[in-house]
């Protein structure tokens, strides 16, 4: 039976690698596209497409089964109206819908999109979900293979190298990490910090189960200044990527408006997710689901951080934590199941974690010590104290105090790597 079994599973693997060949080159196609709007509003506009040498992702899971991320676009092969690409995300804009300004002002990101390049006409579909959680279609991209706007110019072109290579980009989780705040003379440091990072993110379960399921690469790219911009502090410097303390007017909130660069820059090597490191030792980060994720390399806690924020970029995962001040206001209607795996409003709970709990374990889950090291549901989450719950008392995306993610975050993270190996 367990042959049978192996066959079975080896016979699906070569049918997706087959479609794969079938409707894609082993490259990237990107388009950029502007968001605009206001906290009511939004509108798409196509920028630019571009062609980029490699093809980080995944030749057999071509179509997403998460359903995780604020947005979700599709590819449809245009001849026969077939599926043949998808995956979710979300963006820096889909955050400042949320905050204070996004109420008085308009405003117009940068975003783009990632996927193998089509071998033939192809539709992409772009979808946003509306007030109740579902996908609504905004915008249509129709794909000509005949298109001579295609650009296959190189921004930003830098050298890669290896920090961790286990294998076949394609059935590996593909990180390049890029420097920020780095000058010529700290590319040293840099590939050091690189090292750093692999060690600090195996040291934590399920990652250090699953070392040999990731490839890392880091870009040696050089800033005119070290450091980055802390606004408040009237600190600017110069830099590739322009990140920025204070996104959002929060102080610890570290990130970067210029999408452009941060994409030119990762193009330079295969890759799954982009992680960025900024050369700072003040306390900050942040991260988007298949965005991009940021920490600063020489904060004491900055092993901490890079786990913690690589959550958000890699699994989907919020932030469980309610204490804290954040820039965004209403962020998950309590209506709505958040899409987010280690979350609940409890309206849709049998999709979350429930399956991990243990019988006797009562639903909300009392903060009571007795509980503090069994994974439940206890209410605040989610930037709030009432009405949304996370897993566990306490947990990696929650606080900084311990050193371990909760089962449900363990489950999650522990899927996703198995969606880009398999």
């Amino acid at each position: 039976m367990k042959r049978i079994l192996i066959l079975l599973l080896s016979l699906s693997a070569l049918s997706a690698s087959a479609q794969f060949n079938n409707y894609f080159h082993d490259k990237t196609l990107r388009i950029d596209y502007f968001h605009s709007g206001n906290d009511t509003t939004e509108f798409y506009s196509f920028e630019e497409i571009l062609i980029e040498p490699y093809w980080g992702g995944s030749k057999v899971n071509l179509i997403d089964t998460f359903f995780y991320g604020k947005y979700f676009f599709k590819v449809f092969d245009v001849a026969t109206d077939t599926l043949i690409y998808s995956r979710g995300y979300s963006t820096l804009f889909g955050e400042w819908q949320t905050t204070a300004e996004a109420k008085k002002t308009w405003r117009t990101l940068s975003e783009s999109v990632v996927m193998p390049y089509p071998k033939n006409n192809a539709r992409i579909e772009f979808y946003s979900r509306d007030k109740k959680g579902e996908f609504v279609k905004k915008f249509e991209y129709n794909f000509d293979i005949n298109n001579y706007f295609i650009k296959p110019e190189r921004r930003l072109k830098y050298p890669s190298f290896e920090v961790l290579v286990n294998g076949d980009v394609a059935k590996k989780v593909d990180v390049v990490i890029l420097p920020e705040g780095y000058t010529k003379d700290e590319m040293g440091l840099f590939i050091k910090d690189c090292k750093e990072f692999a060690k600090h993110l195996f040291s934590f379960s399920p990652y250090n189960k699953n070392k040999d399921k990731f490839n890392i690469r880091g870009i040696l790219a050089p800033s005119e200044d070290s450091g980055n911009d802390i606004p408040a502090d009237n600190i600017w410097k110069k830099t590739l990527l322009n990140t920025t303390f204070y996104t959002f007017d929060s102080e610890r909130y570290c990130m970067t408006f210029d999408n452009k660069s941060v994409r030119d820059m990762a193009a330079n090597a295969p890759y799954d997710q982009i992680y960025i490191l900024v050369n700072n030792k003040k306390y900050g980060g942040g991260a988007i689901y298949n965005y991009y994720s940021v920490s600063v390399n020489s904060n004491v806690k900055a092993a901490k951080i890079f786990v913690h924020e690589f959550g958000h970029g890699f699994a989907g995962l919020a932030d469980e934590y309610y204490n804290s001040s954040v820039a965004y206001s209403e962020f998950y209607p309590l209506d709505v199941e958040p899409w987010e795996p280690n979350i609940t409003t409890l309206v849709d709970f049998d999709s979350k974690w429930k399956h991990l709990l243990k019988k006797k374990i009562p639903i909300p889950t009392p903060p009571k010590k007795k509980y503090f090291d069994e994974l439940g549901v206890f209410e605040g989450g989610g930037y709030v104290a009432k009405d949304v719950y996370r897993p566990s008392y306490d947990c990696l995306m929650n606080s900084l105090k311990g050193n371990k993610f909760c089962g449900a975050c363990e489950d999650a993270i522990q899927k996703m790597i198995d969606f880009y190996c398999e």
